[in-house]
């Protein structure tokens, strides 16, 4: 057997995507969803050694790396996950919410002063 060292890129070809006027936001969320994910990650990890550590004896590396959840199991992480993101996201879903209700309103203003010239016209 071979030993192969595959060297992976460091950074993504072409340019960052940017979602905000101003590119600091977008490096905080950038870093924020990497923290966010480590995070998840470990949430896995204690969850998978409390599990195991609750059917008795030692609990090794090995244990960890081979516990494969069941679907209860990932059922629930994907509960936690949700709410997790849902609470790390919340000024950005509010924000959207902000955004939607205005366009509402807009298209409200826009549908009325239609009528209005409209019935005006007639």
């Amino acid at each position: 057997m071979t030993d192969t060292t595959i060297e992976l890129r460091k950074k993504a070809k072409g340019e960052r995507p940017q979602y905000f006027q101003d590119p600091a936001i977008d490096k905080v969320l950038a870093i924020t969803m990497a923290l966010a994910g480590e995070v998840a990650v470990m949430h896995d990890q204690i969850d998978t050694m409390q599990r195991l550590m609750e059917k008795g004896g030692p609990v090794t590396r090995a244990d960890v790396a081979s516990y494969i959840p069941d679907l209860q199991v990932r059922e629930e992480r994907d509960a936690w996950r949700q709410t997790f993101l849902a609470n790390v996201l919340r000024i950005v879903h509010q924000e959207r919410e902000e955004l939607a209700l205005e366009a509402g309103k807009l298209a409200e203003s826009y549908d009325a002063a239609v009528e209005l010239v409209t019935s005006e016209a007639a």
